[in-house]
């Protein structure tokens, strides 16, 4: 089996003599988790090479979500394909207050086209919130940046644009092509969903959306979490993984074959995942999904941990926390929250018992 590590070895040629790939598009959707704060200025323009000198200068390859992400850095830097390619406009923007976390980066390619790169969820406990938020929210803060980066980039460069992203990157990217001016969409000529969450009935049934769908790439693997939440309209192309359950969620354990990832059959778990978060989303209004979500994150926030990283690190100390934390909500809104949980139950077990 063969990752995107694999492909970089074998494929390692000018996108001016081989055409930009579904691969090229996952590899540049990881991009954008790249640790490039301090290393470069927002409209400042450096090659993949300038920023990996820059990073090794500093004496640190920076806080990195992945281990993966330290190993793709220098192969990227010193590549053919993607060495020279140009980063600019990379924006970092934590906002606790406003529940927000966004982050993007936009790449000028060698065949004098643009991929805009926005970033999934960090380990912030902030952008899980956010994350989780669009299950009852029409519109999350980062995806209201998102369309104003899109067309800012679009603005300044007249290129060609592909968008992109991996996990909410992916949410962001269609909903950034979806809803850009209509100036910017004359620009787009593909959009890349990589296993991002889909939106809510509003947005699938709007004009705006339903433009722009002849133009989206959504990839997901066999046994997709994240990227069967809420509702997609596109098509979908379903991914081998070698990993299972939420892991597959990693972009690193999608497997290639030459410049296509390898297909996979939808499976019965596959079904089993869809049709669990579909109907209990259904038998859950989204005011209900509101409160509990909020009572969740408050018993995380009493941690005072800001990221997954610091929540587990000091798991003990924390759990004892949380603990108190829940024991001492009221009982209306526990009773919610345990109403809630086991409608979840109910719903997963209803799929087994159709089976």
């Amino acid at each position: 089996m063969a990752n995107i590590f694999d492909y970089m070895n074998w494929r390692d040629i000018s996108l001016k003599k081989v055409d930009f790939n579904e691969i090229d598009n996952l590899i540049l959707s990881r991009l954008s988790y790249f640790p490039f704060d301090g290393i470069m200025n927002e409209n400042e323009e450096i090659t993949i090479k300038e920023a990996y000198t820059r990073t090794k200068e500093l004496g640190t390859t920076g806080r990195t979500l992945q281990a993966e992400d330290i190993d793709l850095y220098p192969v990227l830097a010193k590549s053919i394909r993607f060495g020279n390619c140009k980063l600019t406009k990379f924006v970092n923007k934590i906002e606790p207050e406003a529940e927000k976390q966004f982050a993007a980066i936009t790449i000028i390619l060698p065949d004098d086209t643009i991929y805009v790169s926005y970033r999934g969820t960090d380990n912030t406990i902030i952008g899980w919130k956010e994350d989780f938020n669009m299950s009852f929210s029409e519109l999350v803060p980062s995806q209201i940046d998102s369309v104003k980066y899109l067309n800012d980039v679009a603005k300044k460069y007249k290129n060609k644009l592909r968008v992109g992203g991996h996990s909410k990157g992916g949410n962001l990217a269609v909903y950034a092509s979806a809803f850009s001016n209509e100036e910017t969409k004359k620009q787009i000529i593909e959009v890349y969903n990589n296993d991002g969450p889909g939106f809510s009935d509003k947005v699938i049934e709007s004009k705006e959306y339903n433009e722009i769908l002849d133009k989206v790439h959504t990839y997901i693997p066999q046994t997709s979490i994240i990227g069967r939440l809420l509702r997609h309209k596109e098509k979908t192309t379903i991914v081998k993984s070698t990993e299972t359950g939420i892991m597959q969620h990693d972009l690193y354990s999608w497997q290639v074959l030459g410049d296509k990832f390898v297909r996979a059959k939808q499976t019965n778990s596959s079904d089993f995942i869809d049709n669990t978060i579909t109907n209990w989303l259904k038998e859950v209004s989204p005011e209900q999904r509101e409160e509990f979500i909020n009572a969740f994150f408050d018993i995380l926030n009493a941690t005072e941990a800001k990221t997954v990283n610091e929540l587990s690190s000091k798991w003990f100390k924390n759990a004892a926390t949380m603990i108190k934390t829940y024991n001492n909500l009221s009982q209306e809104t526990k009773s919610m929250m345990t109403k809630t949980l086991k409608t979840l139950l109910k719903v997963g077990r209803d799929n087994i018992t159709r089976k």
